[in-house]
């Protein structure tokens, strides 16, 4: 009896790793590529994922097209960031006409504020990456609840993973000096990186990309930095460099590279995930911060 109940359980076993196939997936839309690639990891092969805002694309300034439209109304699901970020999603939703459900990936994660305007960029600490991670993992059991098994377990390792690398970033960036700590990006996306590790993030435009900064903040911004400095300087692969480029130039501050804030790179790039991007930002951090020590 006992090798007949092992038997079993080895055919069960096999039966449940195999693939799904295209009819028995699960149909979800994420709203940008980070997200997107954090659904596939939780999802695994049980679903099939499309993404609205691609990689190297701007969320900010996107604008919905008619294919964007059919993808949400064919969806089983539907995951998008919160906090304001996809100010163009409720209209896609209520307009497409789907029957899917919605989920904001940053339930239950307390909002930072910018001059009195909610941070929806929470993805850049990644113990709110794990709050993500939590976040699908609940509304695919929801939706298909025969496998909640797999999606819990799938979102626990991936979990472990973040915060193995969650640990390395406090470690490293701990034993920058306080002088070093001070970075400039094109618009302000890494609030919530600046608390999680200790940093200080400044920026000529605010949250949002489409907003252009006044020459009097810009000004401002220069001179400050003339006065004490900064680490380095970092250019985004979402926004033009123009405005960084311009620092550089006037205040003599080494631009340090390029990091990824609002969506991951194409493929062939150095962040084609969100793990991979979280690296690339910190070895990138690191490198150019440790110069400037």
């Amino acid at each position: 009896m006992k090798r007949l109940f092992g038997y079993a359980l080895i055919a069960w076993l096999a039966l449940t790793s195999l693939p799904a196939t295209a009819q028995d997936q699960l149909k979800i839309v994420a709203s940008f590529s980070i997200l997107g690639d954090m659904v596939r990891q939780v999802a695994g092969s049980l679903a099939s994922v499309t993404t609205i805002v691609g990689p190297d694309a701007d969320a900010h300034v996107y604008t919905p097209s008619t294919n964007d439209a059919k993808a949400v109304a064919n969806a089983n699901l539907i995951f998008v960031n919160g906090l304001g970020f996809e100010t163009w999603s409720d209209t896609l939703i209520k307009t497409s006409g789907t029957k899917a459900k919605v989920f904001a990936a940053t339930k239950g994660i307390s909002p930072l504020r910018v001059e009195g305007e909610i941070d929806p960029h929470a993805w850049n600490a990644l113990p709110n990456g794990v709050v993500y991670v939590a976040n699908i993992a609940d509304g695919l059991s929801i939706a298909d609840p025969k496998n909640a098994a797999v999606y819990k377990a799938n979102a626990k390792a991936y979990s472990a993973r973040l915060m193995a690398l969650h640990n390395r970033a406090i470690a490293e960036l701990k034993k920058l000096p306080k002088g070093s700590r001070t970075v400039v990006t094109a618009h302000d996306a890494f609030g919530y990186l600046a608390k999680s590790y200790d940093l200080n993030f400044l920026a000529p435009v605010g949250i949002d990309t489409d907003a252009e900064p006044s020459a009097k903040a810009l000004a401002k911004l220069i001179k400050h930095l003339k006065k004490v400095g900064a680490g380095a300087l970092f250019v985004e692969n979402i926004t033009s460099p123009v405005l960084i480029r311009q620092i550089s130039r006037e205040t003599g501050i080494k631009i340090g590279g390029r990091l990824f804030s609002d969506a991951l790179s194409e493929r062939g790039g150095p962040a084609t995930s969100y793990e991979r991007m979280f690296e690339h930002n910190l070895d990138t951090l690191l490198a150019a911060l440790r110069k400037s020590s």
